[in-house]
C-alpha cells in the first residue's frame, strides 16, 4: 500500500513510518517543521525515515498545496498537530495546526479515489482532567489543546457521517520513548540528569497518574487499525496501556537506571493539566486484539539509551 503519514518528523509519525516501511509499504510523509521545538531534532527523525526508504515533503497543511502528496494513497495517518499544554502557545496556533490543518487535509482526502482509511490521531486530553472512562465517556477538555483536538476529531467523524470518508479516531494516552518531544517530562528529566541540571516539575505533578505508553506499543495499535481497516471505520478507540503509574514513580525509575538523584526545580501548578490518564482499552483489545507489552522501566531504559546516543553524545562531541 501507499501510505501517507502527517507529522512524520515527530516521535510517533517517524516510528510509524519506519515500521510501515519495514513491512514493505510505500510511505510518504508530510511535516511543516514548525519551531514549537527544535527543527534540528525533527531533522534527525526525518533522516532516519528517509534512510529507511520513505519520502518526506516539508509542507504546511494549513497553508501549502499538498494534494500531489496524496496521489495514489490508500491510507492516511494524521499525526500532524500543535501538541502540548503550554501557556506560551497562543490559541491561534492550536486553531491553525489542529483544526484548520485537519479540515484542509480532510477536504483533500475526499478527492482521493484510492483512499480506504483515514486514521485520525486524537488524544486523551479530550476527556479532561480525568481520562479514565471508555470511548462513550463525555469529553470535557480543560485546555486549548484538548478543545481543538476534540474539534479536529469531530471534523473527521463529520466527514465520515456526511460523506462516507473512511475515518477512524485513535485517542492516544501519555506516549513516551525515543524521540519524545523536548518539552515532555521524561525528555526534560533525562536531559537534565545527563547535564547535572535542575528539571522543572509543576506543583503536584509527581502525584499525577498516567497511562504511560511506550512508543512501540502505540505503533502496534496503529498497525492493528491498518490490518483491520474494514472494521474500524466510523469508530473511536482509546490507544494506550491499562497499566498506570504516577509521574513520581516514573521519576524514581529514571533515577534508578541512571544511578543518581534528579535535581528538582519546583514550579506553580500548570492550568489545564490532567490529573489522571488511565486508558480503558477494552474496545481495542476485543476488536483489534491489541495488547501493549512494554513496561515503564523497559521503555524508559530505551529512551535513556536513545538520548545518550542521538543527542547527548553528539552535543558533547
Amino acid at each position: 500500500m501507499k501510505i501517507l503519514v502527517t507529522g512524520v518528523a515527530g516521535a510517533i509519525g517517524s516510528h510509524l513510518a519506519e515500521r510501515l516501511l519495514a513491512m514493505g509499504h510505500e510511505v510518504v510523509g508530510i511535516d511543516a517543521l514548525t519551531p514549537y521545538y527544535s527543527p534540528a531534532i525533527k531533522k534527525i527523525n526525518i533522516k532516519d525515515v528517509e534512510t529507511a526508504g520513505g519520502v518526506v515533503h516539508i509542507l504546511d497543511l494549513a497553508e501549502d498545496n499538498f494534494e500531489h502528496a496524496l496521489e495514489g494513497v490508500t491510507v492516511i495517518y494524521h499525526f500532524a498537530a500543535q501538541p502540548g499544554i503550554s501557556a506560551e502557545t497562543p490559541f491561534e496556533d492550536y486553531l491553525k495546526n489542529n483544526v484548520v490543518a485537519t479540515q484542509k487535509l480532510l477536504e483533500a482526502a475526499k478527492k482521493s479515489p484510492t483512499l480506504k482509511l483515514f486514521a485520525h490521531a486524537s488524544t486523551s486530553s479530550v476527556y479532561g482532567s480525568r481520562a479514565n472512562g471508555d470511548e462513550t465517556t463525555e469529553p470535557k477538555p480543560t485546555s486549548y489543546y484538548g478543545v481543538t483536538k476534540l474539534a479536529a476529531e469531530q471534523l473527521a467523524l463529520a466527514s465520515h457521517r456526511d460523506q462516507g470518508l473512511p475515518v477512524t479516531v485513535l485517542r492516544l494516552f501519555s506516549v513516551y520513548g525515543e524521540r519524545e518531544r523536548p518539552e515532555k517530562f521524561f525528555h526534560k528529566l533525562i536531559k537534565a540528569m545527563h547535564e547535572d541540571k535542575e528539571v522543572p516539575m509543576h506543583e503536584g505533578s509527581e502525584d499525577h497518574v498516567r497511562s504511560y505508553t511506550y512508543i512501540n506499543d502505540i505503533v502496534d495499535g496503529c498497525i492493528s487499525v491498518l490490518n483491520n481497516h474494514d472494521s474500524v471505520i466510523g469508530e473511536i478507540f482509546n490507544l494506550g496501556t491499562d497499566r498506570t503509574a504516577t509521574t513520581g514513580e516514573g521519576l524514581a525509575i529514571v533515577e534508578r537506571i541512571m544511578g543518581k538523584k534528579a535535581l528538582i526545580k519546583r514550579l506553580p501548578k500548570r492550568p489545564g493539566d490532567q490529573l489522571e490518564t488511565a486508558a480503558n482499552i477494552k474496545k481495542m483489545r476485543e476488536t483489534l486484539g491489541y495488547d501493549p507489552k512494554v513496561t515503564l522501566e523497559g521503555g524508559l531504559q530505551a529512551a535513556i539509551d536513545w538520548y545518550r546516543e542521538k543527542i547527548h553524545n553528539k552535543l558533547r562531541g
